[in-house]
């Protein structure tokens, strides 16, 4: 879905209202602090931060933005850290539109959706795995360290990362050595893999635009 199909999609529900719609990462969460959407509609390829970056963001944040995950991606351990993070709704793009307005409408009554084939059960085997505490190295990174590495691996040159996030390129070149000395990455071909297997940038292949759309649901007497 382009976003401006996905605008119209949400815009056709009479519940819903859109009220933003956002561009990159970085983008939406300015807008989520200025707006305060009941629904965030969120791609987890969304460039200059991706979508699971965005909801820990929110996350931390406290944010009562309710999360819905959109996505070509078919991994259940994307859908189980999404939810780890706060995300109430994963929906494959491929699910076509019936499934995301559903999505959204649990989100608002606080409730779980998954598009098919996730399963419940399979997602109770995949927390109950988290618990276990498995540490993951990319954690330790800062909030910073974390855009600069996305937006490097999105192909982004240091003088347009300095631009986007306000920092000089030294700083961003600072950031970027920080990041990969504490992932174990020796190249910028290291770096752009592991941003795959992280589900960060699409793999080779299954690239398609990042979309972002937020909604709204009107009260009503």
């Amino acid at each position: 879905m382009i976003r401006q199909g996905l605008k119209a999609l949400l815009e056709h529900e009479p519940e819903f209202v859109v009220v933003g719609e956002a561009g990159d990462g970085i983008e939406t969460l300015r807008l989520v602090d200025t707006l305060k959407p009941d629904v965030l509609v969120l791609d987890i390829g969304i460039p200059g931060l991706g979508g699971i970056e965005v909801t820990r963001e929110l996350q931390r944040r406290s944010t009562k933005t309710r999360i819905v995950i959109l996505t070509m991606q078919d991994d259940e351990s994307f859908v189980v850290e999404a939810l780890k993070l706060g995300a109430l709704g994963f929906v494959l793009k491929q699910s076509g539109s019936t499934d995301l307005v559903k999505a959204i409408r649990e989100a608002m009554a606080g409730r779980h959706f998954l598009s098919s084939p996730f399963s419940d059960l399979a997602i109770r085997q995949y927390l109950n795995h988290s618990k276990s505490g498995v540490f993951d190295v990319y954690d330790t990174l800062t909030p910073r360290e974390k855009q600069v590495f996305q937006l490097v691996a999105e192909g982004c040159t240091n003088s347009l990362i300095a631009k986007r996030l306000s920092i000089s390129q030294r700083t961003v070149e600072v950031h970027r050595a920080s990041a990969m000395r504490k992932l174990g990455l020796h190249s910028h071909v290291d770096l752009v893999s592991y941003a795959m297997r992280k589900g960060l940038i699409p793999q080779r292949g299954r690239s398609g635009p990042a979309n972002s759309g937020r909604g709204r649901r009107e009260n009503r007497p």
